[in-house]
C-alpha cells in the first residue's frame, strides 16, 4: 500500500511542479497584455483567451497537487477538533462517497464534452480567438483524473491511519 501511495504522490508532485510554470507564463502574458492595452490602447482577443486558457489549465491541473499538500478549501468547523483517527475516518468517508463519485462523473462527462469538441474542430467563437478549444476541455478531464489519483492516495493514507495500532 505504501508503494502505491508513493507512486500516486510522485505523480501529483511532478504535475504540480510542471504546472507551476504555467503560473509564471500566465503572469508574463498578463503583463504584456496590460502594457499593450494601456500603452497602445488595444488588445488582441487571442491574448485574452491565452490568459483564460492558462488560468484554467493552472486551476485544473494543480488540483491534485493542492490536495496533496492540504491547501484546498475546507470548512473546519469540527474537523480540527477530531483525533487523528477521527480525521482519517472523515477523510476516508469523504473520499469514498464524495470525491471519487464526483471525479468519476466529471471525468466521464467532460471526456465526451471534449471529444465532441475535438471531433468538430471547435474554435473560439470570438473573432481573432484561439483555435482548438478542445485542449482546454480535455484539461477538465485530465485535472479531475489527477485529483482522483491524489484522492486515492489520500484514502489509502486514511486507511493506514485507521488500521495503525497505537
Amino acid at each position: 500500500m505504501q508503494k502505491a501511495i508513493h507512486i500516486l504522490d510522485i505523480i501529483s508532485a511532478r504535475i504540480g511542479q510542471v504546472v507551476s510554470w504555467v503560473a509564471a507564463l500566465m503572469a508574463l502574458v498578463i503583463t504584456i497584455d496590460v502594457i499593450i492595452r494601456y500603452v497602445f490602447r488595444f488588445t488582441y482577443m487571442w491574448m485574452v483567451e491565452v490568459e483564460i486558457y492558462l488560468f484554467g489549465i493552472l486551476f485544473l491541473l494543480a488540483s491534485g497537487y493542492t490536495f496533496q499538500h492540504d491547501k484546498h478549501v475546507r470548512v473546519d468547523v469540527f474537523y480540527n477538533k477530531l483525533s487523528e483517527k477521527g480525521k482519517a475516518l472523515i477523510d476516508l468517508l469523504g473520499g469514498l462517497f464524495l470525491l471519487i463519485p464526483w471525479c468519476y462523473v466529471v471525468i466521464v462527462s467532460s471526456w465526451y464534452y471534449a471529444l465532441s469538441s475535438f471531433l468538430i474542430g471547435e474554435n473560439s467563437p470570438q473573432p481573432g480567438g484561439l483555435p482548438a478549444v478542445y485542449i482546454l476541455k480535455f484539461c477538465i478531464t485530465l485535472g479531475f483524473s489527477v485529483l482522483l489519483l491524489q484522492g486515492i492516495s489520500h484514502i489509502l493514507k486514511s486507511l493506514q491511519i485507521l488500521f495503525k495500532k497505537n
